[in-house]
């Protein structure tokens, strides 16, 4: 009796550690899936590309305590939808604004660049990076310009 008891255990034991395999519907997604846009788009050959006329603008001269913007332009180059996901100043004096809807091969967007100065002073150099469906799928762009201290009169 005891011999079937302990076979009766070990058969439970091993059917409540054996581990169920998941289904495919049940399968977590690969994470490279969703990050990556050559997957994302299925073929890199028709993915979209962000094309800029520029990806580096000089403001020059910038009195300390202004807001001074810029807008990058580019074309969607590619042959897909171009969808940017994310913009991110490299801090919060740089805030990027950018298209929420897609843009379509052959179209042009812009991505508009607001530098707060306040605070700053001498040589800036600020980047903002845009996540989007692109091979790869970042770009930078870089923003400069001179603070000085405002003029005061006598």
């Amino acid at each position: 009796m005891t011999k079937y008891v302990l076979l009766l255990a070990a058969a439970f034991s091993m059917y409540a550690c054996a581990e169920k395999q998941p289904t495919e519907a049940e399968a977590p997604l690969d994470t490279e899936l969703v990050t990556s846009p050559a997957t994302a788009t299925g073929d890199p050959e028709t993915a979209p590309i962000m094309t800029f006329e520029k990806d580096v603008h000089d403001f020059g001269k910038i009195i300390q305590g202004e807001k001074v913007s810029y807008m990058f332009k580019f074309k969607n180059t590619g042959k897909s939808d171009l969808l940017i996901t994310d913009a991110k100043g490299s801090c919060g004096c740089t805030v990027p604004e950018y298209p929420k809807t897609p843009v379509k091969p052959g179209e042009d967007g812009t991505i508009n660049v607001i530098f707060d100065s306040t605070g700053k002073s001498g040589q800036q150099n600020k980047k903002v990076t845009i996540t989007a469906n692109t091979v790869p799928n970042t770009v930078t762009l870089a923003i400069n310009g001179l603070v000085e201290a405002p003029v005061t009169a006598k």
